[in-house]
């Protein structure tokens, strides 16, 4: 258990957090969210001990120990990576280090006998014995295969460097679980297999994630950062998410009667309810739902941006052919006669694990680069729009502010026309004056929708437009593409982006195309 006790943080004039008062507990999976920039990371590091409050304290459960993701990719660089993950139980480690020290004495003593006996039983009650197997094992569930385990750190590639450390985190059954992250760069089988060690885990976890569907599977709770304040909600990032939604629609019509608005709650309650996956942690969530009252739920303040695409003209019965394309990047064959046809209403996630693949065939269609070989045809009642996943060109040594960036791309000349437009996209006032060359990344993705979106096509491309996006713009993009009326190709790291908005999927495989109708988790199933 971890308790929070008026955990205050203020950086010079600037207050993250005022008395903070929470508890952590046992058995359950706690989902840290806020806005970029609202403290979820600093938050964690509190927790951690890593940074000490302004005010308040924090303290944990006696003899339970903390484990933490771990962020520096390089700093076991030079161990090896079963080493690596036994690193994650500090005093076991120590432990094994000291013995092996005392067993290479040339000159061992009756007093390094008493020691290593005395080492011995504390390895012994550590579970010294089954490290190496319960690292093995823990390795192996994220994709590193045996033959890896004795190698050097330094000798992997980045996304295995950061399975290694996930699994260190993992490591001798800790009581608390911190976790930042943890799903960047894992493949789809690591992703899942890590959820179902969670949902299994019956220690504490604390975690932060941009991944709406990893949050959905593994929490019981919510702790939601707004305006200062953190506010523990039961249920996943879903539940929350509908029920702040719900509670800001009751709380705007007052003059509904309030039996029916507790009707309203427990059909939302019971649907949820209905719907939790089948685990003992989606169980007790159940039972926690169940016990939830209209009081219970509250109003997000969170302000959502607007994203919502129109198009002038309904595509035609010839929309985009593809024949035998190839294309060799850096001497490496990244597209081999690849031929499919689209057709109207298709809305298509490109899931090749090369990623190169699915770039560089939206940057053929998007006119960027000329393929080697083969063709492509658009239907002659085709208007496209593409965002890249670079958007650096857009913005890079312009001298514009917001405005006038957008004014580029827009019928509608109008400053107060435009206002309106960026408002949607949460730039209001002063913020829309801002020169385009200082944006943030999520800032600049917010930029290329909306220049997407006055483009009023009836094909759209997108290369990971979730990219540096907080969980409120993600929604947003989701929501907007999920009703567009349209063709779309798109790209996407997200899982519950892919299964609410794809209904067909595209693999393209070094040696075959796999090209099913079919929604991503049933995909998944027979084909991962």
């Amino acid at each position: 258990m971890i308790n929070v006790n008026n955990v205050s943080l203020q950086f010079s004039d600037k207050k993250l957090f005022d008395e903070v008062n929470l508890k952590f507990n046992p058995g359950n999976c706690y989902g840290i969210i806020g806005a970029n920039g609202a403290g979820k990371s600093t938050f964690l590091r509190i927790l951690s001990g890593e940074l000490d409050p302004t005010t308040g304290e924090v303290s944990v459960a006696k003899n339970c120990r903390m484990s933490v993701l771990k962020q520096d990719h390089y700093r076991y660089d030079e161990n090896e990576v079963l080493e690596t993950v036994i690193m994650g139980n500090e005093r076991l480690y120590q432990i094994m280090k000291e013995k092996d020290e005392l067993y290479a004495k040339p000159d061992f003593s009756d007093e390094d006998g008493i020691k290593a006996s005395e080492l011995e039983c504390e390895f012994a009650e550590l579970d010294g014995w089954e490290a190496e197997s319960e690292a093995s094992s823990l390795l192996q569930g994220l994709g590193i295969g045996t033959e890896d385990h004795y190698k050097k750190v330094a000798d992997l590639s980045g996304a295995e460097k950061v399975k290694v450390l996930i699994a260190q985190a993992l490591f001798g059954k800790p009581g608390i679980l911190i976790l930042d992250e943890p799903t960047n760069h894992l493949d789809i089988k690591s992703i899942n297999w890590l959820e179902e060690f969670l949902i299994n885990f019956e220690g504490t976890v604390i975690v932060v994630s941009h991944d709406r569907h990893f949050l959905n599977q593994v929490c019981t709770h919510i702790a939601d950062i707004d305006f200062g304040k953190i506010k523990l909600f039961v249920g996943n990032y879903d539940f929350w998410y509908e029920s702040s939604q719900l509670a800001l629609q009751m709380m705007k019509d007052q003059n509904k009667k309030k039996e029916e608005k507790v009707k309203q709650l427990q059909e939302f309650i019971a649907r949820f309810s209905a719907n939790a996956s089948k685990s003992k942690q989606a169980t007790s969530r159940k039972k926690l739902l169940d016990k939830i009252t209209l009081d219970d739920l509250q109003p997000s303040t969170r302000r959502y941006p607007f994203v919502g695409f129109n198009i002038e003209r309904e595509v035609g019965k010839e929309i985009l052919s593809v024949e035998k394309l190839c294309k060799t990047i850096d001497g490496v064959k990244v597209l081999d006669d690849l031929s499919f046809t689209v057709n109207k209403d298709d809305k298509i996630a490109l899931v090749s694990e090369n990623e190169l693949a699915n770039t560089t065939l939206l940057k053929i269609l998007s006119g960027e680069l000329e393929p080697d070989s083969g063709s492509f045809k658009w239907g002659v009642t085709i208007t496209t729009s593409y965002f890249p996943k670079d958007n650096s060109a857009f913005f890079e040594g312009s001298k514009l502010n917001l405005i006038d960036w957008l004014r580029q791309y827009s019928e509608e000349k109008s400053e107060s026309y435009l206002r309106g437009f960026l408002g949607r996209m949460l730039f209001s006032g002063e913020e829309a004056l801002k020169n385009v060359s200082v944006l943030s990344g999520g800032e600049k993705v917010r930029c290329m929708l909306s220049k997407m979106m006055l483009s009023n096509s009836n094909v759209l491309m997108l290369d990971q437009p979730t990219n540096h996006l907080d969980l409120e713009s993600i929604t947003a993009v989701n929501n907007g593409l999920r009703d567009y009326k349209s063709v779309l190709l798109f790209t996407s790291h997200d899982h519950q982006f892919i299964q609410t908005i794809a209904n067909r999927i595209i693999d393209i495989r070094p040696d075959s195309v796999l090209d099913k109708m079919m929604e991503y988790d049933e995909f998944i199933e027979k084909y991962k």
